[in-house]
């Protein structure tokens, strides 16, 4: 068993809320579960997500692995400490037409001043669809 990262409430009831009017609710963005030291939710393959292909905007994956480990890394901070992104890659390994895009995040490095987070995204059978990793900047409380 991992051992529990979070320094502040997390759930996916608090993390849905705080999406409200955001980008995460209208591509239909979904969390989903949060484990002792993940984060986990999925992202539609519909109208909403899809390019001119009629798959999965790679885009989209970002958007969705962007807002996994940031949130995993924002709420594995002590109160009053920001998580802000440097850098994000992904490298997309498998097109999806349907269905759902699933993502974990979970920390590689946890320091600091930085972050760095790997999130993986799956399609509803399992495979790999994009590789993703997360360099977070760790801002000290404002005095």
């Amino acid at each position: 068993m991992q051992q529990r990262i979070w320094q502040q409430p997390i759930s996916v009831e608090i993390l849905t809320e705080i999406h409200r009017g955001t980008t995460v609710e209208h591509l239909g963005i979904e969390f989903v579960e949060v484990g002792d030291d993940f984060v986990r939710g999925r992202v539609p393959v519909d109208a909403r997500t899809r390019q001119p292909y009629g798959i999965l905007h790679g885009g989209i994956s970002v958007v969705l692995a962007e807002s996994l480990g940031s949130c995993g890394a924002a709420y594995s901070l002590a109160a009053g400490y920001r998580a802000v992104g440097l850098d994000i890659n992904a490298n997309h390994l498998r097109s999806v037409d349907r269905g759902w895009v699933t993502g974990t995040a979970r920390p590689v490095h946890r320091g600091r001043t930085t972050h760095v987070w790997q999130i993986d995204l799956v399609d509803d059978q399992g495979r790999p669809t994009v590789v993703s990793r997360l360099t977070m900047a760790i801002l000290a409380p404002r005095s």
